[in-house]
């Protein structure tokens, strides 16, 4: 073990980032990857956490204890859903995600959501939106560069898919596909939204979701998540996680539509005396999670400001 932890090396490539192509710098250990992420200080997560766990952390923190080549300051990892109990002896600290349970569709519509869920979901086919699985072709990504240039800002921000190409759209949002369902919103005709729906193995996930801001008054999220919820019960997956739970109007919106928060354990492993020290400041967590919560409510109206009057230029 200590022969192949001396022969790590990081290694580069092509992902998105914030919306954008960037290189990620990424390192493979015991066959899977992990991507690496410096700033003030080196933090290591496996890449695709959401869809991967862990196969063996114990071994893998053995292996970067002993590198005398690339060694993070801080090693992170969490157990995915529903594995909530935790099982490793390393520092603990809890990450709230949104989840709903999908017993069945019709459980779902009846006893997990609200009556006036239920009813945005009837407007919404009222008004004459059709909700269904798709292919990820041509006509699909057309509606996607479509939804992404209408406007350059969305909920008080700039908004990273915003000028981009019918090709870019295609190329980058193509790569993960083999674990995606597709899901589009459609009026007379027209792809107002869509959802990206991960299939993670153990539960749904939602990936990218979105609709036309043009045609907000049709209830078009509520019916992408009914469908998600659908297509999840025909699946045989059990929940399905909209990402991190949030204080903000997406919390309420989650909310209505049956999720709740739900702790699951992340791993922080320090590596360096570097990362010791960050853990004890708590950088580990960034310096977003470093802020007040009014603080941070006050930064997004004034970041959500400045783009209104500057048009996001």
């Amino acid at each position: 073990m200590a022969k192949q932890a001396n022969d790590l090396r990081t290694f580069h490539r092509e992902t998105l980032i914030k919306g954008q192509p960037a290189q990620q710098e990424c390192i493979a250990i015991n066959g899977q990857t992990y991507a690496v992420d410096r700033g003030v200080i080196t933090m290591l997560s496996l890449e695709d956490e959401w869809y991967e766990d862990v196969a063996d952390p114990e071994a893998v923190v053995e292996q970067l204890r002993q590198s005398k080549g690339f060694k993070p300051d801080i090693f992170t990892f969490w157990q995915r859903l529903p594995d909530l109990e935790p099982k490793h002896k390393f520092a603990i600290e809890w990450e709230e995600i949104a989840v709903v349970p999908v017993p069945s569709y019709d459980h779902w519509f009846n006893q997990q959501i609200k009556s006036r869920t239920r009813n945005l979901i009837r407007k919404a086919e009222k008004e004459g939106i059709t909700v269904k699985e798709t292919p990820y072709d041509d006509a699909f990504v057309r509606g996607m560069t479509a939804i992404f240039n209408e406007a350059p800002v969305r909920q008080g921000r700039k908004f990273w898919h915003y000028g981009k190409s019918f090709e870019t759209v295609k190329q980058q949002f193509s790569r993960y596909i083999h674990r995606e369902y597709m899901i589009g919103a459609y009026f007379e005709g027209e792809m107002i939204g869509f959802i990206m729906l991960g299939n993670a193995g153990r539960f749904g996930l939602t990936g990218q979701i979105i609709s036309a801001i043009k045609h907000r008054d049709k209830a078009t999220n509520n019916a992408l998540i009914a469908k998600a919820v659908e297509v999840c019960a025909q699946r045989g997956l059990p929940q399905l996680c909209y990402l991190f739970w949030s204080g903000d109007s997406l919390a309420e919106f989650k909310r209505r539509c049956g999720f709740e928060p739900l702790r699951t354990p992340r791993y922080y492993v320090p590596l360096t005396a570097k990362g010791r020290l960050a853990m004890k400041l708590g950088l580990h967590r960034g310096w977003k999670a470093m802020l007040p919560g009014g603080l941070k409510s006050s930064l997004k109206k004034m970041r959500s400001c400045w783009y209104e009057l500057k048009g996001a230029e």
